[in-house]
Order: C-alpha cells, then structure tokens, then sequence
C-alpha cells in the first residue's frame, strides 16, 4: 500500500516539472534556427560543387557557413520577443 501511494506522489511530481524551454523557445526561435540549418546545409551544397579551387567552394560557400555559424543559430538561441507587461513593469510610476 505504501509502495502505491509512492509511486503515484512520484507521477504527480513528473507531471509537475515542466521544462523551461517551453516558455522560452517560440515559433520565431525555431524559424530563424530552421533558416540557419539551410544556410549550412547551402553553405556545404556549394562547396562539394565543382573542382577544390573553384569560387563558389573557396569563396562563396565558407562566407554562407559563417553567417549560419556566426550569425543566424547564435541569433535563433538568444531571440526573444519583449512582452509588454514586462515594458510596465519595468517603468516607474510618474507620479
């Protein structure tokens, strides 16, 4: 009986604990990160194109995988939209 009543404080403990990226990561989030994989997948396209010293695998691809690399995923990780009660709560009263 004891063991019962255990596991089941257990499931409500699971239940209870949510992850904190669920507040964090949006639709936006995913967008830009889903647009930064392109550009690596484009970047790594480009370079397999044609012979080893051609222009677009000695200049142009390595410019694209460093934008996706440098750019976009840091950008996709640390976006995050403003909310407006967070803009009140932070002005002080002008009385």
């Amino acid at each position: 009986m004891a063991k019962v009543k255990q596991r089941q404080k257990e499931i409500r403990n699971k239940k209870k604990k949510l992850s904190p990226f669920n507040d964090y990561w949006t639709k936006a989030n995913y967008l830009i990160l889903s647009i930064g994989f392109l550009l690596l997948l484009l970047g790594y396209f480009l370079m397999a194109q044609g012979p080893w010293d051609s222009f677009l695998s000695v200049s142009v691809s390595p410019i694209i995988l460093l934008i996706a690399y440098i750019v976009i995923i840091p950008i996709a990780i640390l976006y995050r939209k403003k909310n407006k009660e967070n803009k009140q709560s932070n002005v002080p009263s002008q009385n």
